[in-house]
C-alpha cells in the first residue's frame, strides 16, 4: 500500500505514482505476472458541457468530441537537411493542462471571432468514476498494488525478489510517501517449511534411536543412521532435478517414507546378526558371512521395497486440483522409497562389511527384544488357541466400523491456521460507491480495535485487472494478526473469529470469516468464497432468486451454520430508457444519435487522453451534475436535432426505474445464482443428523434441496 501520513500527496497523486512508476518497476521482477492497482483516484480531465450554450451556438456533442480529438494529437513530417545535418520534423499538439483544453477552438463566427471550448463548457481536473476502493486500518483510503505471480513460479523466491525491489524503490519515492505491506504469505511458508524440516530431523533421530535400541549394537545402528540420510539426500537431488519445490506436500512425502526407508537395512542387519551367532566374524570370513547374509534376504527385501515404492503410483492418475496438490507428495515418497530399495542392495551391504565388528549380542539376550517377545507371545498363543473366536471378533469389529465411517465429517483440505484472517461479507445489490466506502472504513476501524490485530487492509469492488470481476457488493478485508505470543491469554483463532463476528454487525451485511490462501484456492476451483456453496441453475433469474431465498431461510437454521446469503440475482436497480422510434424519426434523429447523447451526457465518454511523458489521463465529456441527478431532470435532458431545434429526452423516450440483474452468471449456457454458507464447529460434509436444538432444520434443508432440484 502507498500511504502518505503527512498529507502532502492526495489519492490522485498516489494513484499516478502507483500506475506510472511502481507498477512498471515491479513488473520487471522475475516471476511477476502483473501488478493489479486498487483504490485511489485516476486523474481525469472533465469537460462539462452546457447544453443551452450548445444550442445557442448551433453545435452538437459530436462536433465537440471531434474538436477535442483533433486538438490533441501530434504528427511528423519526415526530415529536413540544415547545414549538412539531418533534422527530424515534428508538430507538437498534445493537451497537457486544463488551459490547453479551454483554449481549443470549436468554430469561428461571422465576425471572425473563435468560439473556444471554455466558452461552452466547464473544464477541470477530477477523479474518474471508481469501481473499487482500498482502505487501511479504518484511517482512510490508500492506493494499493496486488502482486500477481506467474503460474508455476516459486512463491517464496518471487516474494523475496519483490521485497528487495520494494526496498530499492522506497528510496525513490517522494518525501512522506511510504510502502506498507498488508499481506505477505512468505511468513506462513517459512514457518511451515521450517516446522516440517524440524519434524523430519526429529523423526530421523527417533528412528535412529529405536534402531539402536532394538539392534543393541552401536556400530550396526550406524549402518541405518548413514543409509537413511543418503536416501533422503538422493530424493532431494531428484526433486531438484525435476524442479519440485520444498513445500509442505513434497516434504510430507519424505516424512511418510522415513519409517519404511530403514526396513531393508534393519532386516539385513538382523540377518547378519543371526549368521554371526552361528559363525563368529573374523578378518578372513567377514565379507563371506556378510555377502551370504545379504544374498539370502536381498532379493525379497528389494522387491518388497519396490512394492511399497509403487504404492503411490495411483496418485499420479489424479487430475485437476487434487493432482496438483498430491503429486509432489507422491513423487517425493516414491523417490525416497526407490532410493531406499537401491541402497538396501548396494550401500547397506558395504557399510555392514566395514562397520559391523566386535561382539554382537544374541537376540535372546537383548533386553528390548525380550520385553517385546514377552509382550506379544501370550497374545499370539491365545489367538492360535481360539482362531474362530478371533475371526469372529475381527468381523464384529469390522462391522462396527460402519456407523462411525459413514458419520464422520470430511473435507478436501484440512483446516490450516494461516496466521491471518480474511473478512468477506456480502452486501445487498445496488450499494453506492459512497456508502460502500463508508461501510468499508467502519468495519476496518472496528476490526482494528481488537488487540490481536496488526493491520487491516480492506478492499471493496474490483482491482484494475481482468482477473478481478468483483462487484461493489463484495468486500475483501485482509486481517494481519500479531504473533500468538502477543495475544491475550486464552484467545484462539476460533474465539477471535467469534469475537469479530459479534463486533461487526451491520444491517444488510452478511459476515464470512475465512482463511486467505484456502479461500483463494476454493474460489479458483469453484468461484465460491465460503466453505460451502450451492449453485442454482434455472430457466430465469426470478425463479433462481426465489429458490435462493428459500434456501437462505432454511439453511440459516441448520446446526453449525454461521451465516447464509443467497445472491439477489434480480436485485439490481436500473433506469431504463426506451427510445420511441416513431417520435425520433419525426425529429430526424436515429436511435444511435440519441443513444450517443445519453451515453456522453449522462454516463460520460472518454473521447481522448492527455500525453504527459509516460503518463496518460482520460479526457471525459458529459453534461453537468444538475442535468442528471434525478428522473425529472433526465426527462428534460436537451437534445439538439439536425435542424438545430432543441427537444427534451422525454419527447423521444420513456424513462422508468426497474429491477434487474446486477450481474449475470452462467454455467453450461444456463443462468445461475449462488448461495454462500459459512459454517463453524463442524466439518464441511453436513450430515442429515437432527440435533434437538435444530428443530428439524437439517432434515428440512435436505427435503427442500431435493424438492427444488426436481422442480428446476
Amino acid at each position: 500500500m502507498l500511504v502518505d501520513k503527512t498529507g502532502q500527496h492526495d489519492l490522485s497523486q498516489l494513484r499516478s505514482l502507483q500506475d506510472w512508476f511502481l507498477k512498471y518497476e515491479l513488473q520487471t521482477v522475475d516471476g511477476v505476472s502483473e501488478i493489479a492497482t486498487v483504490g485511489g483516484m485516476v486523474k481525469q480531465y472533465q469537460v462539462q458541457i452546457d447544453p443551452a450554450k450548445l444550442r445557442a451556438y448551433n453545435l452538437t456533442l459530436q462536433q465537440v468530441n471531434q474538436a477535442i480529438k483533433a486538438g490533441n494529437q501530434e504528427t511528423g513530417a519526415s526530415v529536413i537537411e540544415v547545414a549538412e545535418a539531418e533534422h527530424m520534423v515534428r508538430a507538437t499538439g498534445y493537451i497537457t493542462s486544463v488551459e490547453d483544453l479551454r483554449a481549443l477552438p470549436l468554430k469561428v463566427n461571422a465576425n471572425g471571432t473563435p468560439l473556444l471550448l471554455g466558452d461552452i463548457a466547464s473544464v477541470q481536473l477530477g477523479p474518474q468514476m471508481r469501481r473499487g476502493i482500498s482502505e487501511l486500518n479504518g484511517e482512510g483510503e490508500v492506493v494499493g498494488g496486488i502482486v500477481v505471480m506467474r503460474f508455476g513460479e516459486n512463491a517464496q523466491a518471487v516474494i523475496s525478489k519483490v521485497k528487495d525491489k520494494l526496498a530499492d524503490l522506497q528510496r525513490s519515492l517522494p518525501e512522506g510517501v511510504e510502502i506498507v505491506t498488508t499481506y505477505d504469505r512468505s511468513g506462513l511458508i517459512d514457518s511451515a517449511v521450517k516446522n516440517l524440516y524440524q519434524k523430519l530431523l526429529e523423526e530421523f533421530i527417533v528412528v535412529a534411536v529405536i534402531c539402536a535400541l532394538f539392534l543393541f549394537h552401536f556400530r550396526s545402528s550406524l549402518v541405518v543412521m548413514i543409509s537413511l540420510p543418503v536416501g533422503i539426500i538422493t530424493a532431494f537431488a531428484i526433486m531438484h532435478w525435476q524442479g519440485i519445490n520444498a513445500n509442505i506436500m513434497s516434504l510430507g512425502g519424505i516424512a511418510i517414507a522415513i519409517g519404511a526407508m530403514v526396513d531393508g537395512a534393519i532386516v539385513m542387519i538382523e540377518n547378519v546378526h543371526k549368521h554371526i551367532e552361528r559363525t563368529p566374524l573374523t578378518d578372513d570370513n567377514r565379507w563371506q558371512v556378510i555377502s551370504k547374509a545379504a544374498q539370502e534376504v536381498g532379493p525379497p527385501l528389494f522387491f518388497s521395497l519396490i512394492i511399497i515404492t509403487l504404492s503411490f503410483v495411483p496418485v499420479f492418475a489424479l487430475e485437476g486440483q487434487e493432482g496438483k496438490m498430491f503429486s509432489p507428495l507422491a513423487f517425493t515418497k516414491t523417490y525416497a522409497m526407490a532410493a531406499a530399495a537401491g541402497l538396501a542392495i548396494t550401500l547397506v551391504p558395504v557399510l555392514m562389511g566395514y562397520l559391523i565388528r566386535g561382539n554382537v549380542l544374541p537376540e535372546r539376550k537383548n533386553p528390548v527384544n525380550r520385553a517385546v517377545i514377552a509382550l506379544y507371545r501370550p497374545l499370539l498363543n491365545l489367538s492360535l488357541r481360539f482362531p474362530k473366536t478371533i475371526l469372529a471378533l475381527a468381523f464384529v469389529l469390522m462391522g462396527s466400523a460402519y456407523y462411525p465411517l459413514h458419520n464422520t465429517g470430511s473435507e478436501f483440505i484440512p483446516p490450516l491456521d494461516e496466521g491471518d484472517l480474511m473478512y468477506m461479507p456480502t452486501t445487498y445489490p445496488g450499494i453506492s460507491i459512497g456508502k460502500a466506502r463508508e461501510l468499508l472504513q467502519q468495519t476496518d476501524k472496528l476490526i482494528k480495535t481488537i488487540p490481536e490485530v496488526k493491520t487491516v487492509w480492506g478492499k471493496i469492488g474490483r482491482a484494475d485487472t481482468a482477473t478481478d470481476p468483483a462487484p461493489l457488493t463484495m468486500i475483501e478485508t485482509i486481517i494481519q494478526l500479531k504473533p500468538k505470543s502477543e495475544w491475550r491469554e486464552g484467545v484462539t483463532t476460533d474465539s477471535l473469529r467469534r469475537e469479530l463476528d459479534d463486533l461487526i454487525q451491520f444491517p444488510g451485511l452478511t459476515n464470512a470469516w475465512v482463511m486467505p490462501i484456502k479461500t483463494r484456492i476454493d474460489m479458483l476451483a469453484t468461484g465460491i468464497k465460503t466453505p460451502i456453496g450451492i449453485k442454482i441453475a434455472g430457466p430465469d433469474l426470478a425463479t433462481i432468486e426465489n429458490i435462493g431465498t428459500q434456501l437462505e431461510n432454511v439453511l440459516g437454521k441448520v446446526n453449525g451454520t454461521a451465516s447464509v446469503y443467497a445472491e439477489r440475482v434480480a436485485g439490481g436497480r436500473y433506469l431504463t430508457i426506451d427510445i420511441k422510434r416513431a417520435q425520433a424519426a419525426r425529429y430526424g434523429l436515429s436511435v444511435s444519435e440519441i443513444q450517443q447523447v445519453i451515453s456522453t451526457a449522462v454516463g460520460g465518454m472518454n473521447v481522448s487522453q492527455s500525453v504527459e511523458g509516460l503518463e496518460r489521463y482520460p479526457i471525459n465529456v458529459r453534461y453537468p451534475q444538475h442535468y442528471r441527478d434525478s428522473l425529472s431532470q433526465l426527462q428534460q435532458l436537451p437534445i439538439v436535432t439536425p435542424n438545430g431545434a432543441r427537444i427534451a429526452l422525454a419527447d423521444v423516450a420513456n424513462l422508468r426505474f426497474e429491477d434487474g440483474p446486477p450481474m449475470i452468471k452462467t454455467e453450461n449456457a444456463r443462468p445461475n445464482g449462488w448461495v454462500f454458507v459459512d459454517i463453524e464447529g463442524r466439518d464441511l460434509l453436513l450430515r442429515a443428523s437432527c440435533p434437538a436444538n435444530s428443530g428439524g432444520a437439517n432434515h428440512t434443508a435436505g427435503r427442500l434441496l431435493a424438492g427444488l432440484v426436481r422442480s428446476v
